[in-house]
């Protein structure tokens, strides 16, 4: 089976997505920074297990429309995207969602908000505990910001410069990020010592070999992908924390109640950030109470279906099949 790229048109965007296969719907929305590429492992699997496998593109990234104001890339839009795919692709029924990174909180409220759109969800990476109590941007900056502490998500807040050191060469921000926050980077690669007046690739390293889950030629797409769209809309969607906030108090009440999977690594820090005095997975239970997967792959970085995609195949199309 191959890929075949369809254009989907929604109120206010055009959304690029790598179709598979057919039956019923699944649909994969990636994270930063990444495309419908991240998937590549998973759509043929999917296909051939019996789905329609859709992979898109989030707005901002790869083929999909580049909107030009911050809050475009606010959560809700999110969420009217995903459910807009659904509607064109699979009308009159429901689709299943998987998301990674960003894409996984994506995938979370768009189950927990659009009911009628939704089936099963399934995430990786980024486990899903709740309603916030206040915008994140409150926490990092009591945390990070005020004690001169670097923390990344602080600097993609400030205008610009952000998106001028990740053009200036795509390829050296790619291969430094997606090294640091991989299974193979060593304790202490991505740097907890630098402070808030500090870029995010300050001290970030370039390995001379790149671990082997990324080929040359899948770097190259993706390097590809981003000198034709830029950073200003992937790292936009960190600065709408504030408006995510509002808009999600609005639902702070609900539970995940469709069928649920999850999956992350023992060396991913974005899963590691939620580990505390209480089991993420223990968390998740009592608002994703129909969790039937959920795993954390031994020595597994943040890249999760791009670095173990046998085992997260392994465990994800049995858990379709079984919807």
């Amino acid at each position: 089976m191959m890929s075949a790229f369809k254009f989907i048109d929604l109120p206010d965007v055009r959304l690029r997505a790598a179709i598979e296969g057919t039956g019923p719907l699944v649909v994969m929305v990636h994270g930063f920074p990444e495309s419908w590429f991240s998937w590549r492992h998973q759509m043929t699997p999917i296909a051939q297990a019996g789905f329609t496998a859709c992979a898109i593109d989030v707005r901002g990234y790869g083929g999909s429309d580049r909107p030009r104001q911050v809050a475009d890339y606010a959560m809700e839009r999110m969420v009217a995207d995903v459910a807009g795919v659904i509607e064109r692709l699979s009308p009159g029924a429901k689709a299943v969602v998987l998301g990674h990174d960003w894409g996984a909180p994506i995938v979370w409220n768009t189950s927990l908000i659009r009911t009628d759109r939704v089936r099963a969800v399934a995430a990786l990476s980024v486990p899903y505990t709740g309603a916030s109590q206040r915008p994140f941007t409150d926490v990092f900056n009591e945390i990070f910001t005020k004690r001169g502490k670097f923390f990344y998500q602080a600097w993609f807040q400030r205008p610009q410069e952000p998106e001028d050191e990740a053009e200036k060469d795509p390829r050296d921000f790619l291969r430094k990020f997606y090294y640091a926050l991989s299974g193979e980077a060593p304790d202490g690669t991505w740097p907890n010592n630098k402070t808030s007046a500090q870029s995010l690739l300050e001290g970030l390293v370039d390995p001379e070999v790149f671990p082997a889950w990324l080929t040359p030629r899948e770097l190259d797409y993706y390097v590809g992908e981003f000198e034709g769209s830029g950073f200003f809309g992937p790292i936009s969607r960190y600065r709408n924390h504030e408006r995510d906030f509002e808009y999600l108090r609005g639902f702070a009440d609900r539970k995940i109640e469709q069928p649920a999977f999850f999956m992350s690594g023992t060396r991913d820090l974005a899963y590691n950030m939620f580990r505390g005095a209480v089991d993420p997975i223990e968390l998740m239970r009592k608002v994703v109470p129909d969790l039937r997967v959920a795993e954390i792959l031994e020595g597994c970085g943040h890249w999760t279906q791009q670095e173990r995609p046998a085992e997260v195949n392994a465990r994800l199309i049995p858990w379709l099949k079984s919807l």
